[in-house]
């Protein structure tokens, strides 16, 4: 039987403590402790567990890391149905940017149109309503993940327009996004870049990750690169 003695007791054996410390401080999660397991071998441990074994690992406390983690990976696998009515614990569960961005479950994109209304309503979550910074990114990661496609185009700029003023890791998660539509459909992209509509912090950071990008070609990234000097004058 799984307990959570053991499974603690098995990742403080994976652990590496310089690992760990730099962890805390690139992850800067005031919620849980981090053990410091490398995320490959991490992903191996989360493999060990069915399905069935996921109701075991939510009775679990959240206090490392690592054991959310293993909650979030194994939830990954559900079918869609069984997933949006675990889905508000789940994102309850996003305390920080790394637990965010690695939840993708593969169910959402089989059912991207039924999935809309929980994307809009975790882009609505305040910072009051559990991690409400972290809910709202996860809305935008999962944007990312499954709906830069030319017929969801009008849903990311609907959501993009509310990221305004916003905390850094979703203005972060939203530059992001904003990102990849413009290395895949780079017109509509620039286009919104380039209106009243878009949020300068947002702005500035998705150029910059466009720029990065090899997909972006150097006339593209020195188009980008003006209208950021541009918007500055």
């Amino acid at each position: 039987m799984v307990t959570y003695e053991s499974v603690v007791s098995e990742l403080k054996a994976l652990s590496e403590q310089k690992f760990a410390e730099f962890q805390r401080r690139i992850i800067n999660d005031d919620k849980l402790d981090i053990l410091g397991v490398r995320m490959p071998i991490l992903r191996k441990v989360a493999k060990k567990y069915s399905l069935e074994d996921h109701a075991t690992f939510m009775g679990f406390p959240d206090e490392y890391f690592e054991v959310v983690f293993l909650k979030l990976a194994i939830a990954v696998r559900m079918p869609y149905m069984r997933f949006v009515c675990e889905c508000d614990r789940l994102v309850n569960l996003l305390s920080d940017w790394a637990l965010c961005d690695c939840f993708a479950p593969d169910c959402i994109g089989r059912n991207r149109d039924a999935f809309i209304p929980f994307i809009k309503k975790f882009l609505a979550a305040k910072d009051g309503y559990a991690e409400g910074e972290y809910i709202r990114r996860f809305a935008y990661t999962t944007l990312l993940h499954f709906y830069v496609e030319e017929s969801y185009l009008p849903l990311i700029i609907d959501c993009l327009n509310k990221c305004k003023n916003e905390k850094y890791y979703v203005t972060m998660a939203a530059a992001w996004l904003l990102s990849v539509v413009l290395v895949k459909h780079y017109d509509i992209g620039f286009e919104y870049l380039n209106s009243t509509m878009c949020d300068i912090n947002m702005r500035n950071k998705a150029i910059s990750k466009a720029c990065d990008s090899y997909r972006i070609t150097s006339e593209q990234k020195e188009q980008l690169k003006a209208l950021r000097k541009a918007k500055k004058s």
